[in-house]
């Protein structure tokens, strides 16, 4: 009697190549990742490695040297020429080259003795101020640290409210017509380029906020962080309703049949039973806005202040790398630091993925299993 050909142990050989294809795909997209973070990680560990070699620094000979190069002179004065081509002083308490110039070299040799800095690197990068250009560099990542904490908090505390209510609707309240347009149309906002958001903020929402609360700076935390609540609000619903629609219904029946209201049951019942899965959107979001680049940069102002007030301009750390890796000297220390920041995001962003996919998921499982 014949085997019938779909209870047949015999597998094709087009299987198995399908099935190894998956595999060295799957091993390659994993080696890929892990190469990235070797990759950022050397060239971070250049700051406290003893044997690289550190860049020589350009010879300075007049001052001519320090100008910048002119791309238009036919259409200056010579008198706009003069002012344009003066190069900013960025670090005023060391002198300009003039100054320097005219004083005699002991005082300017002890004057440099006595105002370099001599703390660790540690102490360097904990401090307050991030100066990266200037005769003497500073370094201090405090600002970068503050500015990020800020626009994520602010992101996440718009953010994540807007999503969950959203799921909370269209998994119990909304028809199921509004809820086949209201499910893509959010989703959709995920794909939305982060420059366009950063148009919309820096455009309509900074105008917006500025006359409705008179602040003296157009551009600021609290708008950046409004820009990037835009990009948390469809993580959060979308992983937050997978969640909730995940929800045994027995256990909204049963609330229902007990004489509690859609409402009760729906933030009383429903929400608890999927609690680790909406802490894992609002993680989730976290990370979405602590590593946002585009809206950072339009939408903050971009300026590095050791100042946790939301409405002063703020400089996150990914923004900094944006607007920093395209003009920095390789090799340098500023170069190392850059991606030092690129590292602490790296593990951040790796690190709250891990904490949903191996502890929060695995959580709302078992519960859903009952043990």
């Amino acid at each position: 009697m014949a085997q019938h050909r779909f209870s047949s142990a015999r597998r094709h050989v087009g299987e198995h190549i399908a099935e190894w294809t998956i595999r060295i795909v799957a091993s390659l997209s994993i080696l890929v990742i892990f190469l990235i973070f070797v990759f950022v990680f050397r060239e971070a560990l250049t700051l406290i490695s003893p044997d690289a070699p550190a860049p020589a620094p350009a010879a300075v000979t007049s001052e001519d040297d320090l100008r910048p190069e002119l791309y238009n002179p036919d259409v200056l004065t010579a008198e706009e020429m003069e002012t344009l081509l003066t190069p900013e002083i960025y670090n005023p308490d060391v002198g300009n080259l003039g100054e320097a110039s005219d004083a005699p070299a002991g005082a300017a040799a002890t004057a440099q003795e006595g105002t370099t800095e001599t703390r660790s690197l540690a102490g360097r990068l904990l401090s307050d101020v991030w100066q990266p250009v200037g005769e003497r560099p500073k370094f201090g990542m405090m600002p970068l640290l503050v500015g990020t904490a800020k626009t994520t908090l602010i992101a996440i505390a718009i953010g994540a409210p807007l999503g969950i209510l959203a799921a909370l609707y269209s998994a119990f309240f909304a028809p199921f017509r509004v809820r086949q347009i209201i499910k893509p149309a959010i989703e959709l906002l995920a794909g939305f380029p982060s420059v366009v958001v950063g148009f919309f903020c820096l455009a309509i929402v900074a105008t917006f906020v500025q006359d409705a609360l008179g602040t003296s700076f157009r551009l600021n935390a609290l708008i950046g962080g409004i820009g990037l609540s835009i990009t948390v609000i469809p993580i959060v619903f979308s992983i937050a309703e997978e969640s909730l629609a995940a929800v045994p219904k027995s256990l909204r029946e049963a609330s229902l049949a007990l004489g509690s209201s859609e409402w009760q049951t729906a933030y009383r019942v429903m929400l608890p039973a999927a609690a680790p899965g909406v802490f894992a959107a609002v993680l989730l979001g976290i990370g979405r806005a602590f590593g946002e680049t585009m809206i950072a940069i339009m939408a903050t102002g971009n300026a590095a202040l050791m100042s946790w007030s939301i409405f002063e301009p703020a400089r996150t750390m990914a923004a900094t790398i944006g607007a920093e890796m395209g003009e920095v000297v390789w090799g340098s220390e500023h170069y190392g630091i850059l991606f030092l920041l690129g590292t602490l995001l790296f593990v951040f962003s790796f690190g709250l993925n891990a904490v949903t996919e191996l502890y929060v998921k695995q959580r709302l499982i078992k519960r859903f299993q009952g043990k």
